[in-house]
């Protein structure tokens, strides 16, 4: 195997086509069923993928009448899977704009040791409008404060997860010590937006700490991932933009004094997968049939801040000007950004730019033969597009067993994915070094 491609399962509502929840190949269980979750994670097990990952939202969506999108919280979600499963990652979503640092470094800290090191943090700064009413009168947070914030949530949860070294514990029962305090420090930080104290009340965890995941596309946003991240998840409707998103990516990497090896890109990829191009294609129109252009319309607003598109014609074909300059969003510049480059490379309709965001909300989406998705996995990775898919099947379990059924046997006999797992922990399975304690106190 000379490039290993990685493969993370996102699991959310019933697939990821937002007229998924209807079709009858979709599960039956209720999204608030723990074993929902387990089945599709053990699934994702037996098909050796590297993790999986639970995104989450700090509030209710304004379209819950025509969208599912409540679901267990993930983090306490992941503790359920780390007793389900034995190897696969497991990667939960966390906001450190409405999260205290402190009970989050414990938290995923506690998932490490429960999972013996299985745990990813996907780092959000929570773009969606609903969320800053909820926390404690904070209100909404400009992007720009956000990834203030951010910045020094980082340097707080980075010195509690290492203000215990590997070696802190020694478990001495017959000498009487169970730690030595040499190496238990508090971190002393006073900064602009937090002030914590330390050290973490428990030792230090299998992988040191969790694996750093993040999403943002934003020129902001890829700066952070420069800094922070270790596995990146990105969203693009087109082979070519994922190719200059991975390449500056690897470049700001250099920049920051990385290895880009250390941090791999994972776009979204949601097939539809068929015997045949004709059987893929009648899927894909089943799920377009049960589709509502104004759920998408609804969703693409808020996207968008809130802006008003009631006045677009479904069948005109659109130019960026009718959109809001994606730099002056406060709320998800990166998905905005695509969909604005989108629409001024291919001038769609609306009803066209909402049917190709009714599939994956902005990521690369496809039709066709398990053969011709194991191309286009091979071509991307082979050809510096990606290092892997964060995949997102569009109806669940449905397109994740044809996948694991079809696809990954193409994959593993062309020496692209792997036969067994070698390791025990996500970072093993992602090929990323454990970080070394730092205490430069």
């Amino acid at each position: 195997m000379t490039r290993p491609m990685h493969l993370n399962l996102f699991i959310q509502s019933r697939g990821h086509h937002e007229a998924a929840w209807r079709h009858p190949k979709s599960s039956p269980l209720p999204l608030t069923d723990i074993q929902y979750t387990v089945e599709m994670t053990q699934k994702a097990e037996a098909g050796l993928f590297d993790s999986i990952f639970l995104a989450d939202v700090l509030g209710l969506w304004n379209d819950v009448q025509t969208t599912p999108f409540n679901w267990l919280e993930p983090i306490t979600t992941l503790a359920a899977l780390a007793m389900a499963t034995k190897r696969i990652g497991l990667i939960a979503t966390a906001s450190t704009t409405y999260t205290e640092a402190y009970n989050l470094a414990r938290q995923f800290s506690s998932l490490d040791h429960i999972s013996r090191g299985r745990i990813g943090w996907n780092i959000v700064t929570t773009w969606s409008p609903q969320a800053g009413s909820n926390f404690g009168g904070i209100g909404e947070v400009s992007h720009a404060d956000r990834y203030e914030r951010a910045e020094e949530y980082m340097s707080v949860v980075k010195g509690l997860w290492d203000s215990w070294t590997d070696d802190a514990v020694l478990d001495d029962r017959a000498g009487g010590r169970y730690a030595d305090p040499k190496g238990v420090k508090p971190i002393e930080h006073a900064g602009k937006f937090y002030k914590v104290k330390g050290p973490l009340n428990l030792p230090r965890s299998p992988q040191g700490r969790p694996v750093f995941v993040q999403a943002g596309s934003s020129d902001t946003g890829k700066r952070f991932a420069a800094r922070h991240a270790e596995a990146i998840f990105t969203a693009h409707l087109e082979k070519s933009t994922a190719k200059a998103f991975y390449d500056d990516i690897k470049n700001l990497l250099k920049e920051e004094g990385r290895d880009p090896s250390q941090v791999l890109v994972l776009p979204g990829f949601s097939p539809i997968i068929g015997s045949t191009e004709a059987e893929a294609k009648r899927f894909s129109d089943e799920l377009n049939e049960l589709s509502d252009p104004e759920v998408g319309r609804n969703r693409m607003s808020l996207r968008f801040g809130g802006h008003d598109f009631s006045h677009l014609p479904l069948d005109k074909p659109l130019s960026p000007e009718d959109f809001p300059d994606p730099k002056l969003n406060e709320a998800s510049r990166s998905r905005t950004e695509v969909i604005v480059g989108f629409v001024r490379e291919h001038k769609p309709t609306l009803r066209q730019l909402l049917a190709k965001l009714a599939g994956a909300r902005g990521h690369f989406t496809l039709e066709g033969t398990p053969e011709q998705v194991a191309d286009v996995m091979e071509e991307w990775v082979k050809g510096g597009v990606s290092d892997g898919f964060n995949l997102m099947p569009p109806v669940l379990p449905e397109m994740l067993d044809v996948f694991i059924a079809e696809v990954v046997p193409i994959l593993q006999k062309r020496g692209l994915f792997r036969t067994a797992y070698e390791g025990d922990t996500l970072r093993s399975h992602l090929g990323l070094a454990r970080p070394a304690v730092r205490m430069e106190r």
